[in-house]
């Protein structure tokens, strides 16, 4: 199997030539090294090379010669070395000369100096449809940001097909794996998830069983508001373990530096009414075949609770987003209001333009999601902020065309950049 471009790279390349090193961040597995290895001329491992800990005790400046670009992979095994790269930096005042890649932040009690001046930091996430050739892209999200007005159509995609491509992910090693090897796969990312790395991120030995139902609580609730009281309820009423207020609030610490979760935050708008604005972040797992793995799911399970479906297609439907918002200079926010006004997804420019979207897996709710997003439209002070550039329904069995009202349907498969 080829290398499959990410979407990263033209980012990855404007930082390499602003700043003498580049750290890219992801969950594990999500594909950081090999995207790396298309732009290093030199490799260090340190979570393989068995002579990293003892060279790092004697000369660790040793580790950083060789050919530039310099890749240290999983750099947080050794994080001392973050503070060796920077004085290097510093020393040889030059440009794209080490790219670190690492799937966990290091420990807190570690002390790292600023990287300000001499890093530029890259998020990687697992693969888009757009990645995967499953999306056509046709629909750009960079148009639908300025308000470009474009007449498209493609036809739908079956629901099977989603609920599939929901199991597997957007993992780069199961882009040709079968369907039942890779829920096998993605049960067993859970496991040594669970058993080896939330002990490995924070060097504290956490419960395999609690992090378990910490985990099942946030699959059950991907893709909502749910704050900590709410997911120690779940916990208990749910599984057999219980989870204290300090312990949840570690392991969900814990899978931040992991990457493993992600918080998706409400966005703040100015509106008319005297209605209060929700600030709590939307949680999702940073791929939804995660939540899929950790409730022993499958196609059929899916099947039957399309309620449920429709949570985790809306976590795709984010994750997509954020990949192509950050590639616009954008972030992914969502609205929610004390009236019970909400929108799915508020994707806003560093400039302030912002384009909003309901995510809906069925056709069924395309009229419901129409008015949620003209009430929201309607809603903004614009006195005091811009409409939004655009407003869109993201769907999964619907196609995509542009309804009369102005108002973009648009195919998850026909979403991108």
């Amino acid at each position: 199997m080829g290398y499959i471009k990410r979407l990263i790279e033209d980012d990855l390349k404007e930082k390499m030539t602003a700043s003498g090193a580049i750290l890219i961040k992801g969950p594990k597995s999500c594909g950081k090294t090999e995207t790396a290895l298309q732009y290093a001329k030199s490799i260090l491992r340190m979570d393989r090379d068995p002579q990293v800990s003892t060279i790092m005790k004697t000369n660790p400046r040793l580790l950083l010669e060789g050919e530039t670009p310099r890749l240290i992979d999983e750099w947080q095994e050794q994080p001392e070395i973050w503070n060796y790269v920077r004085h290097e930096v510093d020393e040889l005042k030059s440009k794209g000369l080490y790219i670190l890649t690492g799937s966990a932040n290091p420990p807190e009690k570690v002390k790292l100096h600023s990287g300000a001046g001499r890093f530029t930091v890259l998020q990687m996430e697992t693969m888009t449809w757009q990645e995967l050739d499953y999306s056509s892209g046709m629909v750009k999200l960079s148009d639908l940001l300025q308000g470009n007005r474009r007449e498209y159509y493609e036809p739908a995609i079956s629901l099977e097909f989603i609920i599939e491509r929901i199991c597997i992910g957007g993992w780069p090693a199961l882009i040709h794996e079968n369907y039942k090897n890779a829920l096998n796969l993605n049960r067993g990312y859970v496991d040594l998830l669970c058993e080896v790395d939330m002990s490995q991120v924070s060097g504290v030995k956490r419960n395999p069983f609690k992090v378990r139902s910490l985990l099942r609580s946030l699959a059950r609730n991907s893709a909502t508001i749910v704050d900590n009281s709410t997911l120690e309820k779940d916990v208990k009423m749910n599984e057999s373990n219980e989870l204290s207020r300090n312990t949840l609030s570690d392991y969900l610490d814990a899978l931040s530096k992991l990457m493993i979760l992600y918080e998706q935050p409400a966005f703040n708008p100015h509106i008319r009414s005297a209605a209060s604005l929700r600030k709590s972040p939307k949680r999702h797992l940073c791929d939804p075949s995660l939540a899929v793995a950790v409730l022993g799911l499958d196609k059929e399970a899916l099947i039957k609770d399309l309620k449920y479906t429709g949570f985790l297609f809306e976590s795709l439907a984010i994750h997509e987003l954020n990949v192509y918002a950050k590639a616009n200079d954008a972030t992914v926010f969502h609205y929610n209001d004390s009236y019970g006004n909400e929108v799915d997804a508020i994707v806003q420019k560093r400039n302030g333009d912002y384009a909003a979207f309901e995510i809906k897996l069925g056709v069924g709710f395309i009229e419901e999601a129409a008015d949620n997003l003209k009430k929201f439209a309607t809603a903004i002070d614009t006195d005091k902020m811009e409409k939004p550039k655009s407003l869109n329904i993201i769907t999964g069995t619907g196609m995509s065309y542009c309804r009369p009202d102005g108002i973009n349907v648009i195919s998850l498969a026909s979403l991108g950049v």
